[in-house]
């Protein structure tokens, strides 16, 4: 029996067969626990970008339970914060949207009365004959763009509805969430060097080598979008505020969060601004570009290149790239880990896959004319 089945084991097929088969299992015991994996995930995402500042504090003589204390009251304010302006900007939202057939109507009145102040207009043949009638086609065409942003509205706040009661019936799993960070913001350190021992003791060195610049990149990254993004939120807040946009310290914070995802997050941040910008007046809304326009270049000319320096040392077409790929295949989580998980991939490539023998083994022989000889 022995030999017979080690004479099978030996054809090479039999053993991949056996081996894609104890990959399927595995992947099959990670589906069916991935939500665990994920609560494991955030909860040291959180202990890992703030065990920097309990560290900080312990250095201080500020005891680590005190720290944590701290860092959990600060994440408590920071989800009711973020609850609260949801709730103000849908409000605003869903003003906007029973204001939105008069703003319509006075965009056609606009419109005519733009031809009719220009006197010189009615020199034009053309422009005289059709000037009433080009209000009317702006009346007429607009009101079944009107009817689709209704539309949109209604869906956009049914779709906050959902949210909304998806994340009531997400508490249990975010208190699990908070729990475990708790734990692994008090053992930080230990718990690293637990997992560290997973590693055979000829690995461990490298794996602390690649730990290390897995955290100057990354960590700095995430820590340093995290900050400019805090910068940003608060000068499109102050800006909005200034220049008379409803809710502005509001979008402020939406501008804040979503500037964590590269080139996307300005898009969809500014998209709410213009419309609540709308319910006030045409010139409240351009002033509102222009404050986004403004923290834009602020951002890339004056901030990131401060904070940030040149952590992933991605091209911006990698960047985007990446993002878009990220949102086709994990949405807004897709979007926030697509740089840092390219960066650590770009990471790998040059420190380990470029240097090794398998990438360099490869010899090429150049062979010269002369060498060559043709036989006949």
């Amino acid at each position: 029996m022995t030999n017979a089945f080690q004479e099978v084991w030996r054809n090479p097929w039999v053993r991949v067969a056996v081996f894609l088969f104890f990959i399927y299992l595995i992947f099959q015991f990670l589906q069916s626990i991935i939500s665990v994996i994920l609560v494991f995930l955030a909860a040291y995402l959180i202990a890992y970008l703030f065990n920097p500042m309990l560290d900080w504090m312990q250095r201080r003589r500020v005891r680590r339970g005190v720290g944590i204390l701290l860092v959990l009251l600060l994440l408590v304010a920071f989800i009711a914060l973020g609850i609260l302006i949801l709730i103000a900007v849908v409000n605003q939202l869903t003003s906007f949207a029973q204001q939105l057939p008069q703003l319509i109507d006075s965009g056609g009145e606009f419109f005519r009365g733009l031809l009719k102040r220009f006197n010189d207009f009615e020199k034009v043949p053309l422009i005289s004959q059709y000037s009433e009638q080009l209000g009317e086609i702006w009346q007429r065409n607009v009101s079944s763009l009107s009817q689709n942003a209704l539309n949109f509205f209604r869906n956009l706040l049914q779709q906050s509805g959902t949210f909304i009661g998806s994340f009531a019936n997400s508490l249990l799993q975010g208190l699990f969430i908070v729990i475990l960070s708790i734990y692994l913001m008090s053992d930080y350190h230990r718990i690293n060097q637990t997992l560290l021992k997973v590693f055979p003791e000829r690995w461990q060195p490298k794996v602390l080598e690649l730990s290390g610049q897995v955290n100057t990149a990354i960590g700095g990254y995430l820590r340093g979008q995290i900050a400019i993004a805090t910068i940003v939120g608060s000068i499109v807040g102050i800006g909005l505020a200034i220049v008379g946009v409803p809710s502005a310290l509001a979008l402020g914070f939406v501008a804040g969060l979503f500037n964590i995802i590269p080139y996307l997050g300005v898009i969809i941040a500014i998209v709410p601004t213009i419309l609540l910008a709308l319910s006030v007046g045409w010139l409240k809304a351009v002033l509102a570009v222009v404050v986004f326009i403004i923290a834009n270049q602020l951002e890339g000319h004056v901030f990131s290149p401060m904070i940030l320096g040149r952590t992933t040392n991605l091209h911006p077409a990698t960047v985007l790239l990446s993002i878009l790929v990220g949102v086709t295949v994990m949405g807004i989580w897709g979007a926030l880990l697509a740089v840092p998980l390219v960066a650590l991939g770009k990471l790998l490539l040059q420190n380990y896959y470029y240097p090794s023998r398998f990438y360099r083994s490869t010899e090429v022989r150049i062979i010269r004319p002369d060498d060559s000889k043709i036989s006949s």
